[in-house]
């Protein structure tokens, strides 16, 4: 009986995130949440029952559908729950479910959201857990592409990259990453540049248009001349350019401090 209501429930789940209702989903995904408690089959209990089966391929299906639901309503933190609770059908049930055909959509949609959150050493760590020949599939190469122009600082690819989204929820994660890129690639050129053309600066920051640019430039409180040109100094009380030098005697001492301990470590 509870598994055929929870059944009936994912199904009406499916057809709410399927017209994109996600508060009805999400009531029906808690609803359904409470239903799959009193499946025996389900871990951490993995009870051999006639059903057991079918208990899991729901189980895994319903956790499935909680992560993708999860980030269409950019809840980072209920995303991180189903996916751990989702790690276990992956690793645990290998021998006793066929294999989920949206496994490695999803695992590259969480390696994707660990890039957007800045945790690489996370990011690594999952990676390590994905079978050799599964990281040869494209859900997964796209994300190690992008850790690794991030950290090469390659951002114009990264954000050429945001361009090529496959479905809804990826160009959500896409479209969060290429504004975290482009803030970066703008806090680079503050460093390095005094001034810019805004044509050459459509081109840096892989804008569409020149309105783009404009907003972008106003948002950061930057300054557009007559003869089109982005002034990223401020100017102080008494007319002279603010100072945005990079903090180089910080970073020496970082340095040394580093190179002491690596040598203790030796």
């Amino acid at each position: 009986m509870a598994l055929q209501e929870a059944t009936q429930l994912f199904g009406r789940l499916k057809d709410a995130m399927g017209k994109g209702d996600l508060s009805t989903a999400d009531t029906l995904l808690g609803q359904l949440k409470l239903k799959l408690i009193q499946l025996p089959a389900l871990p951490p209990s993995f009870e051999q029952t006639p059903t057991a089966q079918q208990e899991l391929l729901l189980g895994r299906e319903v956790l499935e559908s909680a992560v993708l639901l999860s980030l269409k309503k950019q809840d980072e933190g209920a995303m991180e729950r189903s996916f751990a609770q989702l790690r276990t059908y992956y690793n645990d049930t290998r021998t006793l479910l066929p294999p989920s055909s949206s496994e490695l959509s999803i695992q590259g949609l969480n390696l994707l959201r660990l890039l957007v959150q800045n945790r690489i050493a996370e990011f690594h760590t999952e990676l390590e857990l994905i079978p050799p020949q599964a990281q040869q599939d494209p859900a997964i190469m796209q994300p190690v592409q992008l850790e690794q122009w991030l950290m090469e600082g390659a951002y114009n690819k990264v954000l050429a990259a945001s361009t090529q989204s496959t479905s809804e929820v990826h160009n959500m994660l896409m479209a969060q990453l290429a504004t975290t890129v482009r803030d970066e690639a703008a806090s680079c050129s503050e460093k390095a540049y005094e001034r810019l053309l805004v044509a050459d600066a459509q081109k840096l920051l892989l804008f569409d248009n020149d309105a783009a640019v404009r907003t972008y430039a106003k948002e950061h409180g930057w300054t557009i001349t007559m003869d089109d040109y982005i002034i990223f100094q401020s100017t102080a009380t008494d007319g002279t350019a603010a100072s945005k030098a990079i903090p180089s005697l910080e970073l020496i001492n970082n340095a040394l401090v580093y190179a002491k301990e690596l040598e203790r470590i030796v």
